[in-house]
């Protein structure tokens, strides 16, 4: 490209993750247009963003991390919640527990009969199996040629994976091989993307392939600081980098892939959004969008951990002679417990028997980290004494939460509110997923296992104490999403069922932030799927 060519772009992507990387490839993959993708993080090759198990010193990097916290939360005993984002090339799928699932079919019928044509179960089950490699191959469920590979590592699991399963089929659940397969619900161990050993982030997956096509490119460390506009058009973007004010222009459109947080606060930044704020914060509003920033919603957990009376993975990687094994082992043959995620079994069950589709997520971890200084997470210091994790989430969280600026300073971290546990719906199902927990840990599969609960744990199994004890102990599984809703009424969503932001020309979003609701399970795939759709709702329309 020439200078002048490379001022001007027919779509510039703001957002290198896992949406953002399949858009750009995508886009780019004819030849014909000219891509721009502007991520505000560095280069992804660092040996700790590919090792698997890297995510645990990624976790407080600033280097890869935005490292948000929310404002207190009432719902949570007025504790915040601290939210890692990726910062990175491939954005949160480089840093994250890499665990793929798609979530059930009735949430994208939920979408769809929202008023979201194209997004039911039978338009979007294509794009999951374009996208995918998985390692049992091409079939009715799964893709075999894709870029994003997939992996079921069975054959290196904990020991104590066994007993979790053999505890929950005592339980009444039944076995499940494939969470992805024909049915959601049951037990088993999860598939990760992860291939030969290393992760199988959204960057590594469709950037990596891509970045040497002439007809796109990518530049790190630029920070978007606002969409600019010609009336309600959009036509390009200034951003910072090495701390240069810079702008593109686009000759087509913008995509903000961003993520639930840094979408909607470029939106803001950038005079869209609830014009009366706007005023209120000195920022000149361009569209009056009441609905950006709101609709935030997120999947909590709430774990316990028991002491155990047969070696965990704390045995292994607490020694700094097992940290040595786990090191040359995974050198020499990319094998043993670096190269998987710690979320090793795990599953989706119904809570009571009326529900009609499972409703809780459970998490199964052969390791523990109690004793964490604030500040870190020592997935490679784990506790000097045997034990393991367990965990459930609500599928469907009804509670509703927003992000919102502090300020018109770009620099300045937006306020965060997830508004937890703030519906009885929410409060039940917690209830009764630490219940369900309790009581598998009285199974004779893990009373062979469990030497002690250990504290903080719940007093008794009564409502009142299960649900003092997620409100004193839930955590954020990471999962925002739903602040750019998407829908069919521009005063309750920011994008209609294109993508397309409403009352503006040329800009659409893609990302985590217009889920109109939360799929059932970790978000990393369907965010990778919503760059997929988008770059055919695009190149339908530049056609």
């Amino acid at each position: 490209m020439t200078s002048r060519e490379a001022e001007s772009y027919d779509y510039i992507i703001v957002g290198a993750g896992s949406a953002g990387c399949a858009l750009a490839a995508r886009l780019s993959e004819s030849g014909r247009n000219r891509v721009l993708l502007l991520e505000a993080g560095p280069d992804d090759r660092r040996f700790w963003v590919q090792v698997p198990i890297g995510y645990g010193r990624s976790f407080y990097n600033p280097q890869v991390n935005w490292m948000y916290t929310t404002e207190p939360v009432p719902g949570l005993e007025g504790r915040s919640s601290y939210w890692p984002r990726g910062k990175v090339l491939g954005g949160s799928s480089s840093i994250n527990a890499m665990v793929f699932i798609r979530g059930q079919a009735e949430d994208y019928e939920d979408w769809r009969a929202a008023g979201n044509p194209g997004w039911g179960w039978q338009d979007v089950q294509p794009l999951y199996k374009r996208m995918e490699c998985h390692a049992w191959g091409e079939s009715d469920h799964h893709g075999g040629a894709g870029p994003l590979h997939v992996m079921s590592p069975s054959r290196d699991l904990h020991p104590t994976c066994a007993d979790f399963l053999n505890a929950c089929e005592e339980a009444g659940v039944p076995r499940n091989a494939d969470f992805n397969g024909a049915r959601q619900e049951g037990v088993g161990t999860y598939h990760i993307t992860v291939k030969d050993g290393m992760r199988m982030s959204a960057a590594r997956a469709y950037l990596w392939p891509a970045r040497r096509r002439a007809n796109l490119r990518i530049e790190t460390g630029a920070e978007a600081r606002r969409v600019l506009f010609e009336g309600r058009r959009a036509v390009g973007i200034e951003y910072l980098r090495e701390g240069r004010r810079q702008t593109a222009r686009a000759a087509a459109e913008v995509i903000l892939s961003a993520g639930a947080v840094n979408t909607p606060k470029l939106l803001l930044l950038s005079g869209v959004g609830p014009a009366e704020e706007l005023k209120a914060l000195g920022i000149a509003p361009v569209l009056d969008s009441p609905a950006v920033g709101q609709n935030l919603q997120d999947h909590l957990d709430v774990g316990l951990i028991y002491r155990c009376r047969v070696p965990t993975l704390n045995n292994q990687l607490h020694p700094w002679w097992g940290k040595l094994w786990a090191g040359m082992k995974y050198v020499i043959g990319r094998r043993g417990p670096l190269a998987l995620s710690l979320n090793h079994a795990g599953g989706f069950i119904r809570s009571r028997a009326d529900l009609d589709r499972p409703n809780l997520q459970l998490y199964f971890s052969p390791l523990s980290y109690l004793k964490a200084p604030a500040g870190t997470r020592p997935l490679m210091n784990p506790d000097p004494y045997a034990a393991f994790h367990i965990s459930v989430s609500p599928c469907r969280p009804t509670s509703r939460g927003f992000l919102r600026l502090r300020s018109s300073d770009p620099a300045e971290a937006p306020e965060i509110q997830p508004n937890y546990l703030a519906t009885k719906h929410d409060r039940q199902e917690v209830i009764e997923g630490l219940r369900f927990l309790r009581g598998l840990a009285r199974t004779a599969a893990m009373q062979r296992l469990i030497a002690a609960e250990v504290p903080p744990n719940p007093q008794d199994d009564s409502d009142s104490s299960l649900l003092a004890y997620a409100r004193a102990e839930g955590v954020t599984v990471f999962h925002p999403a739903g602040t750019c809703r998407m829908g069919p009424d521009s005063t309750t969503s920011v994008v209609d069922p294109a993508l397309r932001v409403y009352g503006a020309e040329g800009l659409r979003i893609a990302d985590a932030s217009i889920f109109p609701t939360l799929t059932s399970g970790n978000i990393n795939a369907p965010a990778i799927m919503t760059g997929e759709k988008a770059s055919d709702l695009i190149l339908q329309d530049g056609a």
